[in-house]
């Protein structure tokens, strides 16, 4: 059958509709008949008729043709075809009442005006009964997908209304959370409790669930998904018709928020006035541009108009992003930018840089940050963060660099991670090198988390919110102290410029703050409610997972509380005890050894020894 039908052409079926409406006029005609009460019998007033009936089938077959009723589809019949099926039968019957008067038998008024009535209902059931047909048979031979709707209100309804004429989807059953509309039947459809769901996929083969809750929150959608995804199941949703003509975006809500708004504090501005003159007119290579501290650094010190920007990077798409952002800028303003692919692990690359492009000023701002990753990585880590600074410190030096300046970070004080501890051995082999150089001047500068940051704890905490949640905390005691990035980098070139050799700077950050009230905050910025006990139908949870390892509860900025001020009210100098040229020599030494060897474990034993504060719980543990 499926085969038949779908070899006849348009025409072919069109012809077919006509035919099956001529052959419905005797058929209604005897009916109305049968249904009056008439002087004859309903068979001898038809066969009465018989003369005139030819006649009447081609006036319909003419007028039928002319509106072209017989070129509409089965699946689009609706209420133009039907407003075109009426007009046929009225015409038709017009004309019968025409031929009958003039040729007999002769019949009351109201005859015409039921056979039209009857004929048009005879046509329009015709076509719903072989529409139906033809849905059975196009549904036996074609493969359909079976969806579960997720949503029994207005739009799940319009859509489960929509599906049903569909070729290949089938709505089987509705689900929603709404207890009064458990049990109902809606559009010919049961609705179900979502407890049920596991049950009806595999009672009913369900293949996809479709969630037509476009009203509901994004963080309650996307918690139902991945609930109906952990089932195996396919899930679509679907969206707003807001959305659909573009008043809403069809993107998650979530809007950027300015960092500085997490800080607890004002913003500080830090103008660089008389510091900038460190930075102008001199060449300042830039280790780890493409980072967000190292990206931000190059677009300040651009603006003290360097005479050449020496942006030295080991991403390449870090370096590329970095470099296409300032090169018009650096144009406008006559500066050359130099893009340097390459790793400060490289001797031989570093000393060539720094003596071709005759550099000054170094910000040395490229380091694995990430503590995890790190703690997971020691040895790449220790590498890059130790080596790496002791290459390009060393190489500095014997090319007669005037500024030498670390970042450094809060982490590096008493660290209890392998991140924090290779930022800690990175200072002293600074102070180290800035008490016996007497031309280039060492000096790192220490600051807490900032915020906005690749990696940092509001883009992930951003991250989780538009996946629907839970936002992770590790301990509801955790503190960190915050900055922003701009905060960040003033305060480095200010320092840097007020650096006489080997000095710690500090900020003066504020407050710590606590993280999981940042953790509300960035839920309630993103304009959603925390979901918690005296909540629970709230659209974000926090759950609380526990410090990873090498995490503290609270950083420092310092290992005393002797803090020298400086010029700027804001900047102060850590007095800190050093070690001696002996001693760095010592720990480098073994470092080296524990890196070449592959040892883990050894690299940590050296840490513990020399770094004031480290100690890992698990120091047998092998990783690399």
């Amino acid at each position: 059958m499926f085969n038949l039908i779908s070899r006849l052409s348009r025409k072919q079926k069109s012809y077919i509709f006509l035919a099956v409406d001529l052959g419905l006029i005797p058929l209604a005609l005897l009916f109305t008949l049968a249904v009056l009460p008439l002087p004859e019998p309903a068979l001898h007033t038809l066969a009465a008729m018989l003369p005139v009936l030819p006649y009447v089938m081609m006036a319909a077959a003419a007028t039928s043709l002319w509106l072209g009723l017989p070129m509409v589809q089965l699946n689009a019949y609706e209420r133009h075809a039907v407003a075109l099926t009426g007009l046929v039968a009225v015409l038709t019957a017009a004309v019968l009442a025409l031929l009958t008067h003039l040729f007999g038998p002769d019949l009351p008024s109201g005859t015409h005006v039921v056979f039209a009535t009857s004929y048009m209902l005879f046509m329009m059931a015709i076509r719903a009964f072989l529409h139906q047909i033809v849905l059975v048979v196009y549904r036996r031979a074609t493969p359909r997908c079976r969806v579960l709707i997720y949503g029994a209100g207005t739009t799940g309804t319009q859509l489960a209304q929509a599906l049903k004429s569909h070729d290949g989807i089938d709505p089987v059953a509705f689900v929603d959370d709404n207890g009064s509309l458990q049990g109902m039947t809606l559009v010919g459809l049961p609705v179900f409790p979502p407890a049920r769901i596991q049950e009806l996929v595999e009672n009913r083969q369900i293949h996809r669930v479709l969630l037509a809750m476009p009203s509901q929150s994004q963080p309650k959608q996307a918690q139902i998904i991945q609930r109906l995804q952990s089932m195996q199941l396919e899930v679509q949703a679907l969206p707003s018709f807001a959305q659909l003509i573009g008043e809403e975006a069809l993107v998650d809500k979530l809007t950027p928020v300015p960092p500085q708004k997490f800080l607890g504090r004002a913003a500080r501005s830090l103008p660089l006035n008389k510091a900038s003159a460190s930075y102008a007119n001199h060449v300042v290579l830039i280790s780890g541009a493409g980072g967000s501290i190292g990206s931000e650094l190059c677009r300040q010190v651009l603006a003290c108009r360097p005479t050449k920007l020496v942006l030295f990077e080991l991403s390449e798409l870090a370096l590329y992003t970095v470099h296409q952002e300032l090169t018009p800028l650096a144009e406008s303003l006559g500066i050359e930018v130099v893009p340097i692919l390459g790793s400060v692990t490289d001797p031989r690359q570093v000393r060539m840089v720094l003596a071709e492009h005759g550099v000054q000023v170094i910000l040395h701002a490229a380091a694995y940050k990430h503590v995890p990753l790190v703690e997971a990585n020691p040895l790449p880590g220790l590498a890059n963060n130790v080596f790496g600074t002791q290459t390009l410190a060393e190489a500095a030096a014997r090319a007669g660099v005037e500024r030498f300046i670390l970042i450094s970070s809060d982490k590096a004080v008493r660290p209890t991670n392998v991140m924090g501890a290779s930022k800690r051995m990175a200072e002293l082999l600074l102070q180290d090198l800035a008490s016996r150089s007497s031309q280039t001047v060492f000096t790192m500068v220490r600051f807490g988390n900032v915020l906005g940051s690749s990696g940092s704890v509001v883009p992930l905490f951003q991250d989780q919110i538009s996946r629907g949640g839970p936002v992770t905390v590790t301990d509801v005691r955790v503190k960190r102290y915050f900055m922003t990035i701009s905060e960040a980098v003033q305060l480095v070139l200010q320092a840097g410029a007020e650096a006489r050799g080997g000095e710690v700077f500090v900020l003066d950050m504020g407050e710590p703050v606590p993280i999981l009230q940042l953790a509300r905050q960035v839920i309630e910025s993103a304009g959603y409610s925390l979901r918690d006990e005296s909540n629970p139908e709230g659209d974000i949870a926090i759950e609380i997972v526990g410090l990873r390892p090498g995490e503290k509860l609270e950083e420092e900025l310092t290992l005393t509380d002797e803090l020298i001020t400086t010029r700027h009210p804001k900047i102060f100098c850590a007095r800190e005890t050093v070690l001696s040229e002996i001693e760095v020599a010592a720990f480098m030494r073994g470092l080296r050894q524990a890196v070449a060897a592959g040892d883990a474990v050894a690299a940590r034993q050296v840490l513990q020894r020399w770094v004031e504060g480290y100690g890992h719980q698990d120091t047998n543990r092998k990783t690399s």
